[in-house]
């Protein structure tokens, strides 16, 4: 048994002279069930809602206004909801509606809700249609077309593989629309390739993800031990032949050492708050050794916070060098800087088990 979690961009579903948007999601619901039958299961996340919302008032172009955007979405949500069940009924299965704030994803209790209650329907059979709650959240209008979601999605079931579906064959070695000499890479096998890359972020007219939050979602999915495979969907036959094991487009290996659930949850779920900077003595016995930060480490603080929210840890040269939950407020924090006896006894700052290093 394979868990599968597929993400279709909007560009995929707006339809066209061919296909209309129900053609297409039927197509796709097709290969879907046909894997489920199979003995697999699979999260789908569904881009969409503001196009079908904007296609639906008949829009010519997508509105820039955020509140415009939520609108739109409102609207589109429940019309591909309808697309969605209406598909999988014919192949006889059932659909739920999923819709996440990277906000929520951030507290660690709505994580696990979130993850427990996704797993939960995959053990009934049904099929989960996540979405980021764009009425409510303006994040993912601007962050990056569910990209990232899906990620965060895959880590919090431990799926074993996230299929990204986009309108492009290929991850290339750069932008093919500018540069004719671009090439098409098939593997990346390790997160120092995938961070050589230098692509451009380029924008569709109806979609907000580009080829950087991809490169985003595969890091997140491959450090905690999932393959990605970014493929063209404008045919949904490649979803079918993806499916059934075929390599396709560009594969992004699993690291051989996964960081594991919580810690992928630290540094890429959570929104830090507020920033800790650190003296060199600090820095190193958290980069080297593994150590908990104390007290008696901290230069000073940045932003105001209360005890277990999540803050930046930075060094000496004003670097990220992890992110963590605090254990203490900020207003504690300076108290404790300032106080005598902060090198005796040091209090503990942010224990290691929640705390992570940081590529930023």
């Amino acid at each position: 048994m394979t868990t599968w979690v597929i993400k279709i961009g909007t560009s995929l579903l707006r339809g066209n002279d061919k296909y209309t948007t129900f053609d297409i999601i039927n197509n796709y619901c097709s290969y879907i069930s046909r894997s489920q039958r199979n003995g697999d299961k699979v999260i789908l996340v569904s881009s969409g809602a503001v196009g079908l919302g904007c296609h639906k008032m008949r829009f010519k172009l997508k509105p820039q206004e955020i509140i415009s955007l939520q609108a739109s979405a409102a609207i589109g949500q429940l019309h591909l909801m309808a697309l969605y069940e209406k598909a999988m009924s014919k192949f006889g299965y059932k659909v739920a509606q999923i819709l996440l704030t990277r906000s929520e994803l951030g507290s660690r209790s709505s994580y696990k809700s979130a993850s427990q209650t996704l797993k939960r329907l995959i053990e009934w059979d049904v099929i989960p249609i996540v979405n980021e709650n764009d009425i409510t959240s303006d994040e993912e209008l601007k962050y990056g077309d569910n990209d990232t979601l899906s990620a965060l999605v895959a880590t919090a079931i431990s799926a074993d593989q996230l299929i990204l579906l986009t309108d492009i064959d290929h991850l290339y070695s750069s932008d093919p629309k500018t540069n004719n000499k671009a090439k098409p890479i098939k593997d990346i096998t390790n997160s120092k390739e995938l961070n050589k890359l230098e692509l451009t972020n380029e924008q569709t007219t109806w979609g907000t993800g580009g080829i950087k939050t991809k490169l985003t979602a595969a890091k997140i999915a491959t450090e905690s031990g999932i393959k990605v495979q970014l493929a063209d969907g404008r045919d949904p036959e490649t979803l079918g032949e993806l499916l059934d094991g075929k390599k396709i487009g560009t594969v992004f290996h699993p690291h051989p050492n996964p960081i594991g659930n919580r810690k992928s949850w630290l540094s890429y779920a959570i929104k830090p708050v507020g920033e800790i900077h650190l003296d060199d003595g600090a820095s190193q016995a958290i980069k080297n050794k593994g150590a908990s930060l104390l007290l008696v480490g901290v230069k000073r603080v940045s932003g105001n916070f209360i005890s277990n929210q999540p803050v930046k840890v930075i060094n000496n040269k004003g670097e990220v060098i992890a992110k963590g939950i605090c254990s203490m407020s900020s207003d504690a924090i300076k108290i404790g800087i300032n106080s005598k006896s902060a090198t005796s006894g040091s209090p503990l700052v942010i224990h290691r088990d929640v705390l992570v290093l940081t590529n930023e």
